[in-house]
């Protein structure tokens, strides 16, 4: 007789638009972006059950602006408090205050906290999480891809249109899919313990320098501290375990002075290797999150461009899945998120090597300090280092500065937008109707919506991604049939063909 149990397994996945492996803030933030557009997606996870631990204690301004484009912002702001600064390098800090952003802030919340919250809104939306679920392999066809997965009642092979890779550094998918990972190999590493002292008031929250040069960083939680420091002579095996006495060790060493870790919850070793995958599209193959790129945890921004990468891949994955729009668009995803990782490896590489070189940069430090909290300045470093100020290759580069950014007047927004469709915003004074007229093709993909006049500055109508970032810009003082000419190129590059039209009867 049959294994029915296997047979119902593989018919459930047989029709899978989307496979994603890996659970973690990449996987299950695209996991959402397309159950919000209907596309069938499964996602596999190796771990049985969610993990008690995490390096992730934090997102950022980025990350909260674009969960707020989906009406999510508020569940993550009530998990955690939020701070108007964080540490830079040496003993400066981020004045994040400065930033033009709608939350201009980090909140602190564990990544596996943000993982909870995703899976259960991925649950609200369809989306099916397989835990205990690991991809070893696949092959690829003209129509999609055939996965070998392992899981508790043994080997699958489930189909797919769309596999994507959000499986960390180690990606098998990456590897299966023959994409190079350049970059540079981990030179320093560091240890970080979540940990109870027998004194709780031994370290405070913040940087704590050694008589030898050695420094901690210690950041209070809800019943233990998290302590961070480097280790400067680490085995030769990476991989080796680290134990309670080798963390007290180098803890004291650092410090020049015994501290007493009475309780060990989880020990970690991290190191700087910085990689990007050298491309995030192949086929039908789409990497997202550490599997595209590896960094040095300085800013601690890896969740958040797990984040930046889902949502910016999430809509134009499902357009293309649902046939509105052509494959190019995903060619779009590789364009715009590669060049935002090779900034990320820029920024977090310059952080941690000025970070480590001692005295030596010392005035450096000091100098780059000054930039990130002087009136002039501090907002610009501020959105750098967060991504807050991300702008995506436009149309006109030297047209409408909010071409290629996120729009700034997100509260302009109609709830629509948050349901995952583009939105088409007009002036309720100056916008032709041949703008609106044109888009009606587009209007189960796009809502028009119309604002105060003066509040889209400088033009007359702005079309915004389903990221929240803005893709054209109409020209001002542009004619009536040139303006509608334009917009219906716009949304034809970001949302495909128009719609056919219907003849009356």
């Amino acid at each position: 007789m049959p294994d029915t149990h296997t047979q119902a397994q593989t018919q459930i996945h047989t029709h899978t638009d989307v496979l994603i492996a890996g659970a973690g803030p990449a996987g299950l933030m695209l996991a959402c972006e397309l159950g919000l557009a209907g596309v069938r997606t499964t996602v596999l996870e190796r771990n049985p059950v969610p993990p008690g631990f995490c390096r992730g204690f934090n997102l950022n301004a980025r990350s909260l602006d674009l969960l707020d484009h989906r009406g999510l912002a508020d569940r993550f702001l009530a998990e955690g408090p939020t701070l108007p600064a964080t540490a830079f390098v040496g003993t400066a800090a981020l004045d994040l205050a400065a930033m033009r952003a709608r939350h201009p802030y980090i909140l602190g919340i564990a990544q596996t906290r943000v993982e909870e919250l995703l899976a259960e809104r991925a649950g609200e939306l369809g989306v099916r999480l397989l835990r205990g679920h690991r991809i070893t392999g696949f092959d690829e066809d003209d129509d999609g891809i055939t996965a070998d997965v392992t899981g508790p009642d043994g080997p699958l092979r489930l189909r797919c249109r769309w596999l994507a890779g959000c499986d960390g550094g180690r990606s098998t998918v990456r590897k299966t899919a023959g994409i190079a990972f350049p970059g540079t190999p981990s030179r320093r590493f560091a240890l970080l313990g979540d940990v109870v002292l027998a004194d709780p008031g031994a370290l405070p929250f913040g940087t704590t320098a050694g008589p030898g040069g050695g420094s901690v960083f210690t950041i209070p939680r809800s019943g233990y501290v998290r302590l961070v420091t480097a280790e400067p002579d680490p085995p030769e095996d990476r991989d080796e375990p680290v134990t309670h006495a080798r963390f007290q060790e180098v803890l004291d060493r650092a410090l020049g002075r015994h501290v007493e870790i009475a309780e060990v919850r989880w020990l970690t070793r991290f190191g700087d290797a910085a990689r990007l995958a050298e491309r995030l599209r192949a086929g039908r193959v789409l990497l997202v999150g550490d599997a595209a790129h590896i960094h040095p945890p300085a800013g601690a921004v890896g969740v958040n461009a797990a984040i930046d990468d889902a949502m910016n891949l999430g809509w134009k994955l499902a357009l293309v899945a649902r046939g509105l729009a052509p494959e190019r668009l995903l060619d779009d995803y590789h364009t715009e998120r590669h060049a935002a990782g090779t900034r990320l490896l820029r920024d977090t590489r310059a952080q941690a090597l000025i970070a480590a070189e001692g005295e030596r940069l010392a005035p450096l430090r000091d100098l780059l300090g000054e930039l990130a909290t002087a009136e002039g300045t501090a907002g610009h470093v501020a959105e750098t280092i967060t991504g807050v100020n991300t702008r995506y290759p436009a149309h006109d580069p030297h047209g409408h500065p909010w071409e290629g950014r996120m729009l700034p007047v997100g509260e302009l927004l109609p709830p629509a937008a948050r349901g995952g469709g583009g939105v088409l915003l007009l002036d309720d004074a100056t916008a032709p109707a041949a703008i609106r007229e044109a888009a009606e093709p587009w209007a189960g993909r796009v809502t028009a919506a119309t604002v105060p006049s003066g509040r889209l500055p400088g033009t007359c109508a702005v079309l915004v991604r389903p990221d929240g970032h803005v893709g054209w810009v109409a020209r001002p003082g542009a004619g009536p049939e040139a303006a509608g000419e334009a917009v219906r190129s716009a949304l034809e590059w970001w949302f495909g063909p128009p719609a056919p039209r219907v003849a009356a009867r």
